[in-house]
């Protein structure tokens, strides 16, 4: 699911225009984004955004095998919540073929 498809989602189960809940849309990832430089993002049974650092080191390029160094950088992990991990882990309902 891309953005736009998002949106739509939220725009019929918010009884939203497509414009306004874009508009929603943007502001919680904005928010999130901003929040990020200066704390961890919790949103309870979702799961918890984090910015985490990487050191500097030493990689391999694939086609040369030449090694090349990696500058650090900040990166964002992703940890689901209790409820992502379970609605995800949902076994598949059995079909009857035939019917």
């Amino acid at each position: 699911m891309r953005k736009p498809e998002l949106a739509a989602v939220i725009a019929e189960k918010a009884d939203l225009t497509k414009e306004k809940a874009n508009q929603v849309l943007n502001a919680i990832l904005d928010s999130i984004t901003g929040a990020l430089d200066k704390d961890t993002v919790t949103l309870v049974g979702f799961g918890t955004f984090e910015k985490r650092h990487r050191g500097a080191r030493t990689g391999k390029n694939p086609q040369t095998g030449e090694p090349v160094k990696i500058k650090a950088s900040n990166t964002v992990a992703f940890k689901p919540g209790k409820n992502l991990k379970e609605s995800v882990n949902v076994p598949a309902k059995p079909t009857k073929k035939g019917k």
